[in-house]
């Protein structure tokens, strides 16, 4: 049995959903269609790439993933079938394939346009999938090609004894997930006492917690979350509002010298 997930920015009081799942099956019924997220923002292709980067993985090797964002063909950025990391990913060429699978793509094929007096996204990525998931190779779909549309990842930055990162997504708890990872935490602080500040010298952090009840009900801390990034979250609280956080919020780190 295939499976095939959808990510979109529809929500679901919209059609499409239903009509996506409605095609795809007309055409293979033995499909298993899962839903990863409907609630991604309007064309917030950076927000879609975090959601299915962090999901996929612990989806079968097979699995066909759907990416319903953004996604109006044209000429400059047409429909592709991505195979990577022994999953295929089917979207439209903005970006958003750099940002899940950067440098892993096996193969790359853009896919035809289909002649349509709708959403015609909605007839290439159901014509794609179902005939993938009844057996077709990726190299059926289209035309090969070698690269896809590159969109820079921020990154944190390093000077002098400071980690500078952002806040690169906001959890249905309004809990702040940000770009610095785990390992970059321990290579840059070396053991070191530090100091996380969260938008501004008002708000600091001096310990990583394990879990969030380590802190009293209300109080800010910063943990490593489940993908192993810091996070930054108020225990039975909501740090986005209290703290006015959104994508691109700045979260600094100042690390000691060993003798302070």
């Amino acid at each position: 049995m295939s499976i095939i997930t959808l990510t979109s920015d529809w929500s679901t009081s919209d059609f499409y959903v239903g009509a996506v799942k409605g095609k795809i099956l007309s055409r293979c019924s033995t499909t298993q269609i899962i839903d990863i997220s409907h609630k991604i923002q309007s064309f917030n292709t950076t927000q879609a790439a975090f959601v299915v980067r962090n999901a996929y993985p612990n989806f079968p090797a097979g699995t066909i993933h759907l990416l319903f964002i953004n996604t109006e063909p044209s000429p400059e950025k047409p429909c592709l079938a991505v195979k990577a990391n022994g999953h295929i990913f089917i979207g439209t060429d903005n970006g958003v394939f750099s940002l899940i699978v950067g440098e892993s793509a096996e193969k790359i094929i853009k896919l035809p346009l289909i002649n349509s007096n709708s959403y015609s996204a909605l007839d290439i990525f159901c014509d794609a999938s179902a005939k993938l998931a009844n057996g077709a190779d990726i190299t059926e779909l289209g035309i090969e090609v070698n690269a896809f549309h590159e969109r820079m990842k921020f990154r944190p930055t390093i000077e002098n004894q400071t980690l500078t990162g952002s806040v690169i997504y906001l959890d249905s708890y309004m809990n702040a997930i940000t770009n610095i990872s785990r390992d970059l935490f321990i290579k840059i602080s070396q053991s070191r006492n530090f100091e996380i500040y969260v938008q501004s010298k008002h708000y600091k952090i001096t310990r990583i917690s394990e879990n969030y009840n380590e802190v009293p009900v209300g109080e800010l801390l910063a943990l490593f979350n489940s993908v192993d990034l810091l996070e930054i979250a108020i225990n039975n609280g909501n740090v986005a509002r209290l703290l006015n956080l959104d994508t691109n919020s700045t979260v600094r780190i100042e690390f000691k010298d060993k003798n302070n």
